[in-house]
């Protein structure tokens, strides 16, 4: 095949063609775009069908939104982070590629939750209220029971077939909020619950895609959730290392950004900036939505298609990390988990190393808050994280030995974490656009996972399932995703 552009090089995937009897049978061959945990897992499931893959990473790492860093010599998460309960695909990975898993400190000490100035404690199990006042915990109780009942009703793989679809998906998640919750408490509770899952504002997103996104999840408690819920457990070294051990096996081009993808009906060609030009059957396209779409395709894509990837924006996170000689705050009786309705650090957890040695303070800066903390100076960011520890755990948390920050929507390859979010409209007018393939063109990320959506868990599940609806349409039977 020859080059599709001037000045670049062609590049196939290595062919080594096998013998079935006496016909000659090449396999297939695969570009998949991005070496994040979705991309990797669908390179690994397509090699294991006997498909040639060539997996393309912008990056001069593996991981995507998994990335590993040092605080103090001791491993932490710069991205994603904790297994959950129920993310049975990463337990797996975990234990196949010779890894551990640890629990998040959790049940030794209580859980700091500050509402409207009040400070109350809270057991770390699943479940637990904050000892509010009678009223407002009354309130709150009445607000997740509705929104549970809402999000049952919700099918997380066609939300948009909900029999009440458009007049979920034509309210913002505030607006139900305001509406069904009375007390300044209870509204507070649902907006850092918003802010801690979808790193945005209630106001970003639809009814809609909150209600999917927490039955993708189980439910809005395990979300919430240490125990028995998404944050309960964390992987020895960092969750870096399983993406690393994935890639081992596979054919991994670093620093090879994407610019283009061809096809017609013969196969596909995707190019890379630096002119290399890599001839296959099928992409994957392991990128979340928003870069999806900078992406230039020869034909273009469908209209509908390229409308949605163009309102899929990625939530606003910065990690930002504090180390102490030791986690002090376990002498008060603080599992250093926290929930403020002030910031700009919100949500924390101890994140220190399980063999001891230092306390380690993870912060998130989210949403809207985070939107204006990125644009304040260096040290200014760093004062008024460490001033909001301050603020929850005391004068010692004025001194740390190190602080490190992650900004992800300053990432050029990642524009923004955890994952997209639907604003209202988006779910009903372009859903059934979200997961079909687009001729050779195929999706895989968090974004599209119909369980799990937003975690590494989710990303598995989609590179795996898209691997296998690719393997099943080229031997010509229907596709299918599970």
């Amino acid at each position: 095949m020859p080059a599709t552009g001037s000045g670049r090089t062609l590049a196939p995937i290595r062919s080594d063609d096998r013998l079935c009897g006496s016909e000659e049978v090449k396999p297939m061959k695969a570009v998949v775009v991005g070496a994040g945990l979705a991309g990797l897992s669908a390179a690994r499931e397509l090699q294991r069908a006997g498909a040639e893959v060539v997996v393309l990473e912008a990056r001069g790492r593996v991981g995507g939104r998994v990335e590993g860093g040092e605080i103090e010599g001791h491993p932490i998460e710069l991205g994603g982070t904790w297994i959950g309960e129920g993310h049975s695909r990463m337990h797996g990975l975990v234990g196949e590629l010779g890894l551990e898993t640890f629990r998040t400190w959790n049940d030794e000490g209580k859980m700091l939750v500050r509402l409207g100035g009040r400070r109350v404690l809270l057991d770390g199990g699943k479940g637990a209220v904050p000892r509010l006042n009678p009223v407002a915990l009354a309130d709150l109780a009445q607000g997740m029971a509705r929104f549970g009942r809402l999000a049952r009703g919700v099918d997380a793989a066609r939300p948009w077939t909900h029999p009440k679809a458009r007049l979920l998906d034509g309210q913002t998640f505030e607006t139900w909020i305001r509406r069904n919750l009375r007390t300044p408490s209870g509204r507070a509770y649902f907006r850092i619950a918003a802010e801690a899952v979808f790193s945005a504002d209630a106001g970003d997103l639809s009814l809609l895609h909150a209600l999917f996104y927490a039955v993708s999840n189980t439910d809005l408690e395990t979300l919430l959730a240490v125990d028995r819920g998404a944050q309960q457990d964390r992987v020895a070294g960092g969750s870096v290392l399983v993406a690393e051990r994935l890639a081992a096996g596979l054919d991994v081009r670093l620093s090879a950004p994407v610019t283009e993808i061809t096809q017609d009906d013969a196969g596909v060609t995707v190019a890379t900036r630096a002119g290399e030009v890599f001839a296959a059957d099928r992409v994957v396209v392991a990128l979340p939505p928003v870069l999806a779409g900078r992406l230039r395709y020869d034909p273009p894509l469908p209209a509908w298609r390229d409308q949605l990837t163009q309102k899929l924006p990625a939530g606003t996170v910065v990690k930002t990390f504090a180390s102490y000689p030791a986690p002090f705050w376990r002498e008060q009786g603080l599992n250093g988990q926290v929930a403020a309705d002030i910031g700009p650090v919100k949500v924390t957890f101890d994140v220190s190393p399980p063999g001891g040695g230092i306390g380690v303070l993870l912060g998130f800066v989210e949403g809207g808050e985070a939107r204006r903390w990125q644009r304040l100076p260096e040290e200014e960011r760093r004062r008024t994280v460490i001033d909001s520890f301050v603020r929850f755990f005391g004068p010692r948390a004025a001194r740390p030995t190190a602080y490190v920050e992650k900004d992800w929507s300053a990432e050029e390859y990642t524009r923004g974490c955890y994952g997209a979010h639907f604003a209202p409209g988006v779910w009903t007018g372009y859903g059934d656009a979200l997961r079909p393939p687009v001729g050779r063109v195929h999706w895989a990320g968090t974004e599209y996972a119909v369980e799990w959506n937003g975690y590494m868990e989710g990303a598995v599940r989609s590179g795996t399932a898209t691997a296998r609806e690719i393997v099943e349409q080229q031997q010509g039977s229907p596709a299918g995703r599970p």
